[in-house]
């Protein structure tokens, strides 16, 4: 057993890319490149979200739960039992599998065996596999599995993707590796940003899931109220809402606070994390799934809080948007997270193979937001697919179907919070709350009830 190493990453100069995806092949310019990302970038940290919340590693196969709790004093779950969870496998046999539709997927430095684990983890789980096409953003380095910061990338590209594919078995994957160079003093966040506002506007994917995020606080001007370091990077964002295209960020992993800049210590108190607090983002947080080996639940959803929290709060960049004014009596003036929450918890984390390391080849047991987030990206695919067109920006559809009969989401409203490191959280209690959004789903219910309430 080993606790993942922290990868945190550093941006690189925007160069020629390669884009390959999705049935379009074309060269894109470095010069096109370099003139999406606008000047005044920040120097912070862009963290891949699983960063120390995968607990198990280099098991020779996955597990029941009792060994799990035997060996680890964990649960750890299969696609299988997630697929029974969310109430999907009824939607595949009605053939809402995500056909036609396709999740792209952003780390950096991406992860050279991704095609091969997920072969073996579709196998595995007698899952089709699918082609992941993968589109190199500037000059990504050739991968070494020595460099902590790449293996820290390269666990998040694992689990995103899996379990992207595990919800959506037939949807197109897209991975985007962004390259990264510590020389240019700037953090990866201009290159993913600009990366995805060139694959929307060549119109590939129909939802982008972002399993990184850096702390409001730590954005250059912040502690002078000026928010445009942040608010320069949002143009990705704004091309995706013109173009229908959904957009998910992890709502981080440090409960009501989250890490400052050094990457290892906390803020003592209350802060929130971009892009998850991007009014134009969908905010995923994190639960807790209690389950039997069946994929019963044996009791309600909790939030997660174990070897980290679901991230949730108030912004300190944005104000209230107007989808969240059914709900300012919690939120108040300002936007606040997470929207709607999947599985997270480590303490029920989810199978993962891995070989891009070669000293720990085999299955994993990781949770997090970061898991939380492609699991929704699989979720908003089938939605697509059963609308028949992209869902678009899904907030305002979210917040209207909270509490209405028959809307598929599940409130989770069991007492427990979102507290951690000394910095008091939230109460998962009726209704919304800052520690679970508007709860989770059913998704025989959620993604039809979805699919009618986005635009077409």
């Amino acid at each position: 057993m080993h606790i993942a190493r922290t990868g945190r990453g550093l941006a690189a100069s925007a160069a020629t890319a390669a884009l390959v995806a999705a049935g379009l092949a074309t060269t894109l310019s470095s010069a096109g490149a370099t003139t999406a990302a606008p000047a005044g970038v920040p120097h912070t940290f862009a963290q891949p979200a699983v960063s120390g919340h995968t607990l198990v590693r280099d098991v020779a196969s996955p597990l029941p739960i009792a060994q799990c709790q035997a060996k680890w004093h964990i649960n750890c779950y299969s696609p299988l039992q997630y697929r029974t969870a969310y109430n999907l496998n009824a939607l595949y046999k009605k053939g809402i599998t995500g056909k036609g539709r396709t999740i792209v997927i952003v780390d950096s430095f991406g992860s050279p065996t991704v095609q091969h684990d997920l072969d073996v983890y579709s196998k595995q789980f007698g899952l089709p596999s699918t082609k992941v096409k993968v589109v190199k953003w500037g000059k990504v380095p050739v991968f070494d599995p020595k460099n902590s910061d790449m293996t820290g990338w390269a666990g998040e590209t694992t689990l995103d993707v899996e379990m992207a594919h595990a919800v959506a078995p037939d949807a197109k994957i897209v991975l985007v590796e962004t390259a990264v160079a510590e020389t240019e003093g700037t953090t990866g966040l201009p290159e993913m940003m600009s990366a995805e506002k060139s694959l929307i506007d060549h119109g590939v994917g129909d939802v982008i899931s972002q399993s990184f995020g850096a702390t409001e606080n730590t954005f250059p001007g912040f502690s002078k109220g000026d928010f445009s370091s942040i608010k320069k990077l949002r143009y990705a964002f704004e091309a995706a809402q013109r173009k229908h295209v959904t957009v998910l960020a992890s709502s981080g992993d440090g409960g009501a606070t989250d890490l400052q800049a050094d990457g290892k210590s906390y803020y003592k108190q209350p802060v929130n994390s971009w892009p998850s607090s991007d009014p134009l983002v969908t905010s995923i947080g994190g639960t807790q799934l209690h389950l039997n080996d069946k994929g019963q639940r044996v009791k309600p959803d909790s939030v997660y809080n174990d070897y980290g929290a679901g991230g949730g709060g108030q912004s300190h960049v944005f104000t209230r948007p107007a989808y969240q004014n059914g709900v300012k009596n919690v939120v108040g003036t300002r936007r606040g997270t997470p929207d709607i929450s999947m599985a997270a918890a480590v303490n029920g984390g989810a199978w993962v193979y891995s070989s891009y390391d070669p000293t720990a080849t085999g299955w994993d047991v990781a949770g997090g937001t970061s898991e939380a987030s492609p699991l929704f990206s699989g979720i908003v695919a089938l939605a697509d697919q059963a609308a028949g067109h992209r869902v678009g920006n899904i907030n305002q559809a979210l917040y209207t179907l909270e509490g209405r009969k028959g809307s598929g989401i599940v409130d989770v409203n069991d007492g427990t919070d979102n507290s951690y490191e000394g910095v008091k959280g939230y109460k998962a209690v009726n209704g919304y709350d800052m520690a679970t959004g508007v709860g989770t789903l059913n998704a025989l219910t959620f993604v039809p009830a979805l699919a009618k309430a986005s635009r077409g």
